[in-house]
């Protein structure tokens, strides 16, 4: 890694408040102890890359809900490695997503990808999607009908990619992915077994912009998924 590059991370970490990282820093297994809610996955013989080809092509121009007559521009599928060990799941796209086409390309996209390389990673790496595939009108939350239309597509992905952690970011992707009523706080913090990887539910991180001091949160979080990507079997 070149200076640069590590004056920047070290900054980032500085961000987060973490006072220090070192080089074999480990996580006790108290800290990655999961509580189960656990959901199977359904298994497909194709590549991934094959498997997400076939899932956008059923999304198509999609007109399943009433978000393609709200202004939305385009379909925002996912962007990554189709194999990958790490996936995030975000709420829905918003209007930098909606003009590009990927998610996470905004401010809190460039947040993400900070979080993304403090772990090691970078985001080629990893996969990124959303709930959501359209962007609702003025950001608003994804509605009831939207979602139930929409998260069999989600279902899909993480099925196709089999990844070996799941963080999802923000109350609402929290929610959805688990079917639970808790508040992001009440659930981060946890590791839940979710469709054959480990899910982990954390801050958003355009509520890490707002609320900068939840950033020592987060990489509490990220030292979890650390640990469960470096562990043989994401144990």
């Amino acid at each position: 890694m070149d200076k640069a590059l590590l004056a920047e991370h070290l900054r980032f970490f500085q961000e987060l408040g973490v006072a220090g990282v070192g080089r074999h820093e480990r996580i006790s297994r108290s800290d990655a102890a999961p509580e189960v809610v656990d959901i199977a996955p359904v298994t497909f013989s194709r590549s991934p890359e094959d498997a997400l080809a076939s899932i956008r092509h059923d999304i198509g121009d999609c007109t399943r809900c009433k978000l393609h007559t709200l202004g939305r521009r385009q379909i925002v599928f996912g962007v990554g490695n189709p194999s990958a060990d790490l996936m995030f799941v975000g709420e829905a796209p918003g209007a930098d997503e909606d003009i590009q086409g990927i998610p996470f390309v905004g401010r809190a996209g460039q947040l993400l990808t900070k979080i993304i390389e403090a772990i090691g990673l970078r985001r080629e790496d990893v996969y990124i999607a959303n709930v959501i595939k359209c962007r609702p009108p003025e950001n608003r939350n994804p509605e009831p009908d939207e979602v139930e239309t929409c998260e069999p597509f989600l279902f899909r992905q993480i099925d196709s990619i089999q990844p070996k952690v799941i963080v999802a970011l923000g109350t609402f992707a929290a929610k959805a992915l688990l079917k639970t009523q808790d508040s992001i706080s009440r659930m981060r913090g946890r590791v839940y077994d979710y469709r054959g990887a480990k899910l982990i539910p954390t801050f958003h991180p355009a509520f890490l912009l707002r609320s900068p001091d939840r950033k020592r949160d987060v990489w509490e979080d990220m030292k979890k998924v650390r640990a469960l990507l470096q562990s043989p079997e994401g144990e």
